[in-house]
């Protein structure tokens, strides 16, 4: 039996492991410069509205940005964008900071300075998430999530802390040059990264299709769309707790600055304990049985922190409560990346990214009403409910186990010797597909066609269609569009190991002479004078 994967397994590999310290650098500069944008704003104004808007300013530019950004990270050169959101990052952060000394800042200013910070950050996500598939082996992929998640929260338990004597000595102008410089080093291991580049054959997607493409795959794919949803019912409801935190350790607590900081310490710590111990807990449980944990963990510690007045309890309450976060949120993560072949990855760990940002923003917004509406104990009770409702739902729609599919390129298809002059962009292109099955084998015949139909409309087909011949029953064709030629290359190409699956099942049900007759036909309404013309009888040849 092989040795189970180490949880620090990643830091074998050198870009992995300089790439995890440079980001981890990155992320302390950034706690450092919320805290400085936090009390800059007290200093600016006293509306509770704009304070809020701080955290707002951050996290907005990621769910609106990051399908945006997921398609650029699968059609350009992912180390090219991550060095560029990094450059714009840290010239924002170094202007930020001169203002702030000049004095010159107000309180829309500011905002606007937050917002670009966090454009970059919606920017960056998509392609950095992406390439530590590219960088570790996929066995080690769901310990470098978690040590990703272990960072940060290792950042999370110092940084607002170091933020405060930053912000308390030389004032939030130093907070904003501390993030500027934090930006070097991770822009200086990029630089020095050298990835390996896949071969492009055909055309780059446009960023619309591209888009369309993403949002096509993930409706089309079960089991993203289980992490989807599970995902968002996890935001939505675990957010109560960071939202509602600094009221817990103000009135049920009585404390102040420091018990909030401890309370942030206690649910960092446990968030690494999380982490670092996902690799066993893997190995003896499935991955649903984890999650289900991490819901109702959760839940465990907002309902006990709801009747806890001591500092202390409260504190070791939320031990558990950063272990479960940081358990679903990078099985969630995981399952994506290895639910995903390469081709579209970007984009679907930014829906996903979507919809657990979404999920956390609408929570933040709701249990602060609810909050302000039925009381603080009422709403930590309400998000604990929803977390045993979103544990619930997996009695019904589970997550799977990790490798269950083979979602490496199939790489079965030639492309055809044609005897008509196309271009990439000549289309539209028709297909049809024959097969003869004997009337025994139409049930069969029929369920397979149900799981093909789902693949060729993932994979780019439109108007698919499935046909009976009325003068010879035993005859059926399925049949489908796609826009251009290279468009149905492009379409073969994203064919999977685990799609075989499916085609061999109607290869053995065919019961014709031969393969199942193909035919790829270009719609025309007239005849064109001057593309796609026949070729001469020498060029067939």
């Amino acid at each position: 039996m092989p040795d189970r994967p180490s949880a620090l397994a990643p830091f074998r590999k050198a870009t992995y492991r300089n790439l995890w310290l440079a980001s981890n650098i990155s992320n302390f500069g950034g706690l450092v410069q919320t805290v400085g944008a936090g009390w800059m704003m007290t200093e600016l104004t006293h509306s509770p509205v704009m304070v809020a808007m701080v955290q707002a300013s951050n996290t907005l530019p990621i769910m609106l940005f990051s399908l945006i950004a997921g398609a650029l990270a699968d059609s350009f050169d992912r180390r090219r964008i991550m060095l560029t959101a990094q450059i714009f990052m840290l010239a924002v952060s170094a202007v930020l900071a001169a203002a702030a000394f000049q004095g010159a800042l107000t309180p829309w200013l500011l905002l606007a300075f937050t917002f670009l910070i966090g454009l970059g950050r919606a920017l960056y996500n998509p392609s950095w998430q992406a390439s530590v598939g590219d960088i570790v082996p996929r066995s080690d992929l769901p310990a470098a999530v978690a040590l990703n998640s272990m960072g940060f929260n290792l950042m999370r338990s110092v940084g607002p802390a170091v933020g405060g004597l930053i912000v308390a000595a030389g004032g939030a102008a130093a907070a904003f040059a501390v993030n500027a410089l934090s930006y070097l080093p991770l822009w200086l291991s990029l630089f020095l990264w050298r990835p390996a580049l896949a071969e492009r054959r055909l055309p780059r997607e446009a960023l619309g299709p591209a888009i369309s493409a993403g949002l096509r795959y993930v409706s089309m794919s079960p089991v993203l769309l289980r992490v989807l949803f599970r995902g968002f019912l996890f935001g939505l409801s675990a957010v109560a707790l960071l939202a509602l935190l600094p009221i817990v350790a103000h009135e049920l607590l009585d404390g102040g600055a420091f018990g909030y900081g401890v309370l942030l310490g206690c649910f960092g710590t446990g968030a690494i304990g999380g982490a670092v111990s996902s690799a066993r807990l893997r190995d003896r449980f499935p991955n649903e049985a984890i999650v289900r944990g991490g819901f109702l963990g959760f839940a465990a510690a907002l309902t006990g922190l709801a009747f806890s007045h001591e500092l202390w309890i409260s504190g070791l309450l939320l031990l558990p409560a950063g272990a479960s976060w940081v358990l679903s949120l990078s099985l969630f993560n995981v399952s994506v990346q290895l639910s995903t072949p390469r081709w579209v990855v970007g984009r679907a760990l930014a829906l996903y990214q979507t919809c657990t940002f979404g999920g956390m923003a609408a929570g933040s917004f709701l249990w602060g009403q609810v909050a302000a509406g039925a009381g603080l104990a009422e709403a930590l009770w309400a998000a604990a409910a929803v977390l045993v409702l979103g544990a619930l739902v997996g009695l019904r729609l589970p997550l799977p186990n990790f490798g269950t599919e083979d979602l490496a390129p199939l790489g079965r298809f030639v492309e055809p010797q044609l005897g008509v002059d196309l271009r990439a962009r000549s289309g539209p292109i028709a297909i049809t597909v024959e097969y003869d099955i004997a009337p025994g084998d139409v049930d069969a015949f029929l369920a397979a066609m149900t799981e093909r139909r789902r693949i060729r409309i993932r994979d780019g087909a439109r108007q698919w269609v499935l046909l009976r011949d009325l003068e010879r029953p035993a005859v059926w064709a399925e049949s489908y569009h796609v826009a251009t030629w290279a468009e149905y290359l492009r379409h073969h190409e994203r064919r999977t190991v685990a799609d075989a699956e499916v085609s061999d099942r109607l290869l053995a049900l065919h019961r014709g002479a031969g393969k199942p007759r193909v035919r790829r036909m270009i719609e025309r309404q007239t005849v064109p004078r001057r593309d796609e013309l026949p070729l001469k009888p020498t060029d067939i040849a």
